[in-house]
């Protein structure tokens, strides 16, 4: 499975972006798919995540102003990203988990950088 996530950037305090990500290859394996985060000096954080089935999670910090939606046709996978913050600046990895434990990929980071 590889994974393909765009739609990084820069963007001002309280303004929005959405990323993306397309998964290719084996795509049936995947059971879930998530948006992870690190910011610079932390540790990468789950922020958001969804089922094959819809059921979505997310992060006490981002509820409420992210969505993630999935579309599981064209195997993809957004996140839209409103009244963000400075402290949502980091780089965003996409993460595919399949049904076999413990094979999940990652697909390579987008920077998203808020500005105060």
């Amino acid at each position: 499975v590889q994974l393909q996530a765009s739609g990084g950037g820069l963007v001002q305090h309280g303004g929005s972006l959405r990323l993306s990500c397309a998964a290719s290859g084996s795509s049936s394996r995947i059971r879930a798919m998530a948006w992870y985060r690190q910011a610079p000096g932390k540790q990468r954080e789950l922020v958001a995540g969804i089922t094959s089935g819809g059921s979505a999670n997310y992060v006490d910090s981002v509820k409420g102003r992210f969505t993630i939606s999935r579309d599981n046709a064209k195997n993809t996978v957004q996140l839209q990203m409103n009244s963000l913050k400075p402290e949502d600046t980091a780089v965003y990895y996409c993460n595919a988990d399949t049904y076999y434990a413990g094979i999940t990929y990652w697909g390579k980071g987008t920077l998203v950088t808020v500005s105060s």
